[in-house]
């Protein structure tokens, strides 16, 4: 990485300076480097700026700490895209307050040109799990497209599990630097999903999943996209903040209904009955509503024997969860001649081929 990088992403360290007011130093200062080359008096007849930002800018303290960020970056194959880079996304960049670096790791195209969010309750129920299911196998019949989501907990999971078990692109938004995995329980997914799609983060390494990080993230997640998807949602919480942020940017909001009373779609009905999201019921209303062209349908007989071929470790998994109605990690474990490790690999993959389901981790049941 070349020195830009370095002061590109020292500009992202710099206290009290968020992604607006970094926009506005480039601006006034005619480029990131020289941001850190102007004279504090220059710097204090910037709006905004004041004695302890230009210090800090001064002091160049955060050169250093952004030199050991690219080792960290060169070491771990994460690549940083900067908001002027041609690569970043031109969605997130209509939205004012985007962020000036993101952090990548993966195969990640930031601009491909139909982007669905998915967000969610975590507490999803089976009708919302198997509701993301089919409208991702839906936009499986798309060329192009890359479905957005967080790997929180609920629909989220359901949404990336899906799009690797029907071969869609995904991008998981992360809202600590790329340095850990939480939940913890999802890194088989978080390492699974970087073949096709990738990791996206705001934060620089080192940083944890602290509450205010999740807003911040969810603004990614709504401002990445074409068009955001709410399935089951709660009268508050993160999903409809989002919603409200896809609202905010002039991007399109769509919304799955379900029982009056239900309190996992209190906020998806809310949504619907206020006219701030469309009614959807499946992924052709999407098509319709994006006014998006679906390929030619896969042979559905080839998927479903694809999905069937075992291989030997798996039937014998399989089989063992497949004689109970519901059955524990650990029992499992003490079933079978594998490790963790192994078993939690073939679990995944009995999981993406639709055999089988897990129930925040630990459980697994027959599909």
């Amino acid at each position: 990485m070349n020195s830009a990088k370095m002061y590109q992403i020292a500009l992202t360290l710099l206290p009290k300076v968020g992604d607006v007011l970094a926009k506005k130093l480039i601006a006034y200062c005619g480029g990131v480097e020289a941001v850190f080359k102007e004279s504090k008096k220059s710097l204090l007849s910037i709006p905004g700026i004041g004695t302890v930002v230009a210090n800090s800018i001064l002091s160049q303290k955060v050169l250093s700490s952004a030199a050991l960020e690219i080792r960290f970056m060169r070491k771990h194959n994460i690549n940083p895209v900067f908001f002027l880079d041609e690569n970043y996304s031109f969605r997130l960049k209509q939205c004012a307050d985007a962020p000036i670096m993101l952090y990548t790791k993966g195969n990640v195209n930031l601009n491909a040109k139909k982007v669905i969010s998915i967000v969610r309750t975590r507490s999803a129920t089976s009708y919302g799990k198997q509701s993301t299911e089919k409208i991702i196998e839906g936009l499986s019949q798309l060329d192009d497209v890359i479905v957005v989501s967080g790997l929180a907990y609920g629909i989220d999971i359901a949404a990336h599990k899906a799009c690797l078990k029907y071969n869609v692109p995904t991008l998981a938004v992360l809202a600590h630097g790329l340095d850990r995995v939480y939940p913890k329980i999802h890194t088989r997914v978080f390492n699974a999903i970087q073949a096709t799609g990738g990791l996206i983060s705001e934060f620089t390494s080192g940083a944890k999943p602290a509450k205010e990080n999740f807003p911040k993230r969810n603004r990614i997640i709504a401002g990445l996209a074409d068009a955001t998807v709410v399935v089951e949602a709660r009268k508050k919480g993160g999903a409809l903040i989002t919603s409200g942020i896809a609202n905010s940017f002039s991007r399109d909001v769509f919304a799955l209904p379900s029982r009056v009373g239900d309190e996992n779609s209190e906020g998806c009905n809310n949504l619907i009955r206020t006219n701030q999201a469309a009614l959807i019921q499946s992924s052709n209303d999407i098509c319709y509503l994006m006014n998006w062209d679906k390929k030619v349908l896969k042979n559905q007989n080839q998927q479903t024997s694809l999905f069937l071929d075992l291989n030997k470790e798996e039937q014998l998994v399989f089989g063992v969860v497949y004689k109970n109605d519901r059955i524990s990690l650990d029992r499992i474990i003490s079933e079978m001649n594998l490790s963790r490790a192994e078993l939690l690999q073939v679990l995944l993959q009995l999981e993406l081929k639709g055999l089988i389901e897990s129930l925040l981790g630990i459980i697994y049941i027959k599909s």
